[in-house]
């Protein structure tokens, strides 16, 4: 008798435990999230019938990480590992997927044998594209062309010193290094080069892609294989630091000649791509000068008279990442909307009265990037996309009804343990009664009769939308895991809610966008479940100048502030800075100019320290050159002599962003340790 009670207890305690290891939950902390892999772009083969992307995997340890190439057949086949790598290209005949390793092309079959190295070039290449017709690549080199310290007086070799002559002298975490990114072109046959180099920008003092974060898809070949088209900005120092006027280039192979085909345009021309009849070319537009967001216009130039048309007139939006269809009758692209990121498509083939545009998808999530899959004359979307509560995964997507399903399941085990706290979309009422969107993110088991913690999220940009993105830095569920309620408003400022409301914020940094913030936390603080005593305020970049400015301006609404890789002080950003179009447009010029723009001194958080009285944690990368250390150094100076509590922490070899796995879990142990001390009992 008694040992069948003892049999039976111990069969009930391996059912309760059986039954909570299948149903065991967990929240997403920093720790885990670094077990999330990171699912890369989609690239279609030329039959349409598989798909390529890279997946990459955070090496906590080893403080680093490492990247594979995944191939994928449509419409749903299981993921293999096809070789370690990244940035993976078809060849076009299909036969062979290129990757990049160590600074080279290599190849690999598509069974995963045989990988093989293409190219060895001295200091490395990047931005690979093969030509359309297989007979040559294209890529980008380092080319030294200026001086240097070392350079001018060699006769001292173990001498330190940079020797600054002009503008532009550093860009975003990296100094002048007297290298400029060309464009290379090199024969080629069977995975190898065939013949001499050619740098199709030789002498040229300019780069391409656009640094810091241009990439493949500013270059294109024409589809014949016999000409490609570039974007590059061909200014230097000053000129160059003040102007966003990048055009983009024609190079013809045969004749060696190259012809800007933008020369109308004093703004940003990029992203060039050709119909696959060779006979227009569409790109991405900006035309007001010095503004960096200004509305991405789509635009189409017909090659054989050079007539240019504006496709996207009257369209109130963005346009990103747009591609041909294969008969050249539609131009799929991103564009956001409302603070989603959604599929639109541009056909050329409409009815009179009927809007060529049109909304292909819809949903509560971004699509990133996606490729085009055509089999028997179908065409379907693949295209990565992701959410709040979902890293990337990629997706299929039927271009005629945006039904969508999905296609890689990279994360699902993980995703299935984890729990997510509920988003909620709120339209809340401005000081100037405008309606603006607040994402509201609840912390799991979010219990309505309890008091929580709140922070308010302030965006940066200060043109960045607070859309459906899934951050590993700024992470809204990690911050609702810890028992945060979190308030994320699309301030003004902020794409996807129309020109107006974007233009609204230049000139006006600490004006109509402030009120927008105090709008939103002010809203959700009438909310029973919101601790009014425990609100904190968070931010990074114009965020953090937003946490700077409200630090002197809060009214003792915040209990704690943190800001990262804030803007402190107005006129020594615009000394500090790199990109000098970007303070110049959006603070209305230099602040020695006359009439001094109202900026420098309405809008300057400095001029706001004397109300300071409140504890705050201060964060910077000390590579970051676009929002210089010198700004938070300035605000710690100011916070410790008002005896404010404080503290400054430092990533010596980081930029505007903390990158490095380890680095990235002290930033959250800090993050979270200083929002506990103060916002927690």
């Amino acid at each position: 008798m008694y040992r069948n009670l003892i049999t039976l207890a111990l069969s009930l305690t391996l059912i309760v435990v059986s039954a909570f290891s299948l149903t065991a939950q967990h929240r997403l902390t920093a720790e885990r999230m670094l077990e999330i892999q990171r699912v890369g772009s989609p690239v279609v083969s030329p039959d349409g019938r598989t798909v390529v992307y890279t997946v990459t995997r955070m090496l906590t340890e080893e403080n680093t990480s490492s990247t594979v190439v995944m191939m994928q057949s449509l419409p749903s086949g299981e993921p293999t590992e096809l070789v370690s790598g990244s940035s993976p290209i078809w060849r076009p005949d299909g036969g062979a997927v290129g990757f990049m390793r160590g600074g080279q092309l290599w190849e690999v079959n598509t069974d995963g044998s045989n990988a093989r190295q293409v190219t060895d070039i001295q200091g490395g290449i990047a931005f690979v594209q093969y030509a359309p017709d297989g007979k040559h690549i294209s890529f980008t080199r380092n080319i030294k062309l200026d001086d240097l310290a070392i350079d001018l007086h060699p006769d001292l070799p173990k001498a330190e010193a940079r020797i600054i002559d002009d503008l532009m002298y550093r860009h975003w975490d990296t100094w002048h290094d007297g290298t400029y990114r060309h464009l290379h072109i090199a024969p080629y046959a069977d995975g190898q080069i065939t013949g001499e180099l050619i740098n199709i920008m030789e002498g040229q003092t300019y780069d391409t892609p656009l640094k810091p974060f241009g990439g493949s898809s500013q270059i294109t070949w024409r589809p014949d294989g016999r000409a490609i088209v570039y974007t590059s900005k061909k200014l230097t120092g000053v000129e160059a630091a003040y102007s966003t006027n990048s055009n983009l280039y024609l190079y013809e192979l045969e004749t060696g000649l190259t012809t800007n085909l933008t020369e109308d345009n004093s703004g940003y021309d990029f992203y060039p791509a050709f119909s696959p009849d060779g006979s227009r070319l569409a790109w991405l537009r900006m035309e007001t000068p010095m503004y960096e967001a200004d509305r991405y216009r789509l635009m189409m130039r017909t090659m054989q008279d050079g007539s240019i048309t504006e496709l996207s007139v009257g369209f109130d939006q963005n346009v990103n990442a747009h591609r041909w269809s294969p008969d050249g009758n539609t131009i799929y692209f991103l564009s956001g909307i409302e603070a989603t990121v959604q599929l639109h498509a541009y056909d050329f083939r409409t009815r009179r009265n009927q809007p060529n545009i049109r909304k292909i998808t819809s949903g509560t999530h971004d699509f990133t990037a996606f490729d085009l899959s055509t089999v028997r004359n179908r065409t379907e979307i693949i295209a990565a996309r992701m959410s709040m509560s979902a890293p990337v995964e990629i997706f299929r997507v039927d271009p005629e009804n945006g039904r969508t399903t999905a296609f890689s399941n990279i994360n699902q085990h993980l995703l299935s343990e984890t729990d997510m706290g509920r988003v909620e979309q709120r339209w809340v009422t401005t000081t100037d009664d405008k309606q603006m969107l607040v994402w509201v993110i609840y912390p799991p088991d979010f219990d309505p009769s309890k008091s929580y913690p709140t922070l308010l999220y302030a965006q940066g940009g200060p043109q960045g939308t607070v859309s459906q993105f899934f951050s590993y830095r700024w992470n809204f569920q990690v911050m609702a895991a810890n028992d945060y309620i979190v308030v994320a408003p699309n301030r003004r400022g902020l794409p996807s809610f129309g020109q107006d409301w974007n233009l609204q914020i230049s000139g006006d940094w600490g004006g109509q966008a402030m009120q927008d913030l105090l709008s939103a936390i002010d809203h959700l603080s009438e909310e029973p479940y919101v601790d009014s005593d425990r609100l904190g305020m968070v931010g990074a970049s114009f965020g953090g100048y937003s946490v700077f400015w409200m630090a002197g301006n809060h009214e003792n609404r915040f209990s704690a502030f943190i800001s990262h890789a804030g803007v402190f002080h107005l006129e020594s950003m615009y000394g500090e800075t790199e990109e000098m179009f970007f303070v110049h447009h959006d603070l209305g010029g230099s602040y020695w100019q006359t009439p001094r723009p109202v900026s420098y001194d309405k809008h300057s958080p400095h001029t706001y320290v004397q109300h300071w009285n409140t504890p705050m944690l201060i964060i910077h990368g000390e590579l970051d050159y676009r929002v210089p250390l010198g700004q938070s150094m300035q605000a710690f100076t100011a916070a410790r002599r008002l005896g404010i509590p404080s503290r400054m922490v430092i990533f010596p070899h980081e930029n505007h962003w903390i990158l490095s796995p380890q680095n990235s879990l002290l930033w959250h142990r800090e993050f979270y340790g200083w929002l506990d001390q103060w916002l927690k009992p």
